[in-house]
């Protein structure tokens, strides 16, 4: 009887130790899908609000099957090794703001799922997406050959230079290692996760957003770049005072032989030097009368003029803002320039650009004037280019201010665009690929002539026959990136040339290079695809009339417009070797543009096809 109740109680003490374990797994379970929350916003839009990448296991799946699954690009995924060795991926993808219920709004990126046989909630969110899927099945019970949405949680911020990763915490992961994975801080982690209230307790399948590319001493980079500049200038004194020293002595050597006079020039490596150099040869001028705006070189500014140049950066003087820096308006006398300010973390981005404009000189490439470097940051002046960017003239003009640009105004900017290219291309003593061609990165003047602008990502690459680089990473844009970029990471002028095609297509027809498909409104569809379809059809004419820009209200002769198309379609190949060069197609798009001002000038006037003719249109 005694062992019978000890029995009857031992059993009930089990049940009890059972029960109370259950709930702790459930309250764990909870705790590690309730301690995170998505990035809060209250504007929805269907735009994307920016780009963010989400962490990836592939679990299998090649590449492009990955970038069906999470609806993502497979031109924005990159490869990235945990300390454990395994592989997994870093997709990008479009974010932005939304509402998924009646409760809640944030940052999202949302896919279509097709149910299979036995999934369930979690094995979705955790075999299929990751970890990252929210509400999946909205609470509602999954059945096979469903079609469901998935909302994958995404993050957005202006600190974060690489981007906001979106990630589900694995086992033994800490914010330290998490931190350092990412070239990111356990401090930035925290701001942008205020649901983390103890640093030192993260839990596997919580989702944190990560600020990557924030890690690294900026000061260490510029207190190296300080010791450069310093050592160089050190030694341009020396060399200065060598060549003086030198210079005399000729000088007096030349006194005692009238009959073979000799002279030297002096070389000066900047602009500094040559104020100097001149202030020597005509003491009335003083090195600060020197215009910057009528030397070849760039000037060195002090921070003291680019911060009075801007009204210290005040934000109504901000005109532009993109992945490597904002860009401000400001005055030097009665000059007005445009001032890129860049964060420290982007010296490489800087020097590229830097280096590059040093040697380049074309109305059609934008003016580089000088430069400055401060502690946190970098900075670069530009000539101003009055009218922004073709970006803002072709989609939604009225919204930003601008009149639609006409047929002729087209073509001129297509020509002009082309010649820049070329030019680093074809014209300077070494070979030049931009890397990120697109409509916001052509400028228009008062004129609305074209100038190519943001040499951010250029590289240099030998002339030879085989005119190609391999990539360390994938960079450019989504939308204009070819086929060759993105899965062997080779980069060449021809990729430049594919990126030029579809800014053809974007003066075509209006549209946008990536742009929300009508028929699933969760997906996103190519211009490319849109040139090609029409490129099938029988009527040439007929199938591009239906995708002509409405803003052109009819106004252009089809003849030229299917001869730009047919440009565009060229440079669109998927086989580089079928590309053209830049030079090939020159020829074309100036006869196109004399035609198109041909017949222009044949209508006799008609006011809306002549509107804004006085300012280019």
């Amino acid at each position: 009887m005694a062992k019978l109740g000890f029995l009857f109680f031992l059993t009930l003490f089990l049940q009890h130790h059972h029960t109370s374990a259950s709930l702790i797994d459930r309250r764990s379970s909870i705790a590690s899908t309730a301690v995170w929350q998505p990035m809060y916003c209250n504007a929805v839009d269907i735009n994307p609000s920016c780009n963010s990448f989400l962490y990836v296991t592939p679990e299998g799946r090649n590449l492009s099957e990955t970038a069906s699954v999470f609806n993502g690009s497979a031109s924005l995924i990159q490869t990235t090794k945990r300390h454990s060795g395994s592989e997994d991926m870093l997709m990008g993808v479009p974010c932005m703001c939304e509402a998924i219920n009646n409760t809640l709004t944030g940052f999202f990126h949302d896919t279509q799922y097709k149910v299979e046989k036995n999934d369930t909630p979690d094995t979705v969110k955790i075999k299929i997406f990751s970890g990252l899927a929210m509400n999946v099945g909205d609470g509602k019970g999954l059945y096979e050959h469903d079609t469901i949405t998935v909302h994958l949680p995404c993050g957005c911020s202006s600190t974060a230079s690489d981007g906001v990763l979106s990630y589900a915490v694995q086992e033994e992961d800490t914010l330290s290692t998490i931190a350092s994975l990412f070239r990111s801080t356990s401090q930035d982690i925290l701001n942008l996760n205020p649901s983390v209230t103890n640093p030192d307790f993260i839990k596997p399948g919580w989702v944190l957003f990560i600020p990557m590319g924030v890690a690294g001493s900026s000061k260490k980079k510029i207190g190296h770049l300080s010791i450069i500049i310093a050592a160089c200038i050190s030694a341009a004194i020396l060399l200065l005072c060598v060549f003086t020293i030198i210079l005399r002595m000729k000088r007096r050597s030349s006194q005692h032989n009238v009959e073979t006079p000799e002279i030297k020039m002096e070389r000066a490596p900047s602009n500094t030097s040559i104020a100097a150099l001149e202030s020597r040869f005509f003491p009335s001028m003083r090195i600060t009368d020197i215009d910057p705006f009528q030397t070849e070189r760039p000037v060195i500014f002090s921070l003291k003029v680019v911060g009075d140049a801007t009204a210290n950066f005040d934000e109504k003087r901000k005109i532009g803002e993109g992945g490597y820096g904002s860009v401000y308006l400001g005055f030097i006398g009665a000059h007005e320039i445009a001032i890129k300010k860049m964060k420290a973390s982007k010296s490489k981005e800087f020097f590229a650009e830097l280096k590059v404009l040093c040697k380049v000189h074309h109305i059609n490439v934008v003016e580089l004037i000088g430069y400055a470097a401060g502690d946190d940051h970098l900075y670069l002046v530009y000539e101003y280019v009055q009218n922004g960017s073709l970006n803002d003239h072709l989609h939604d003009p009225l919204l930003k201010g601008h009149q639609p640009l006409s047929w002729t105004a087209r073509t001129q900017i297509a020509l002009d665009s082309a010649r820049g290219i070329e030019y680093i291309h074809d014209h300077t003593k070494a070979c030049y690929v931009h890397r990120d061609i697109k409509t916001s990165n052509i400028l228009l003047d008062n004129g609305l002539r074209a100038k190519v602008a943001d040499f951010g990502l250029v590289k240099l690459v030998q002339r030879s026959d085989e005119e190609e680089c391999v990539a360390t990473r994938l960079v450019g844009t989504p939308g204009y990136l070819p086929p060759e970029s993105v899965l062997e990471l080779h980069m060449t002028t021809k990729s430049d040339v594919y990126a030029f095609g579809v800014v053809l297509a974007e003066l075509i027809t209006g549209l946008r290079a990536l742009m929300r498909d009508n028929k699933e409104v969760n997906k996103m569809k190519s211009l490319i695809s849109i040139m090609r379809k029409a490129f099938k059809s029988d009527g040439l004419e007929s199938s591009l009339e239906t995708i002509i820009d409405p803003n052109l209200k009819d106004n252009y002769p089809i003849e030229e417009v299917c001869k730009m198309a047919n440009i565009s379609m060229w440079c669109l190949n998927e086989d580089p070797m079928n590309r053209p060069e830049m030079r090939d197609i020159m020829p074309t798009l100036s006869q196109i543009h004399l035609t198109s001002i041909e017949w222009e000038a044949s209508l006799g006037g008609d006011d809306e096809v002549f509107s804004g003719v006085a300012n280019g249109r």
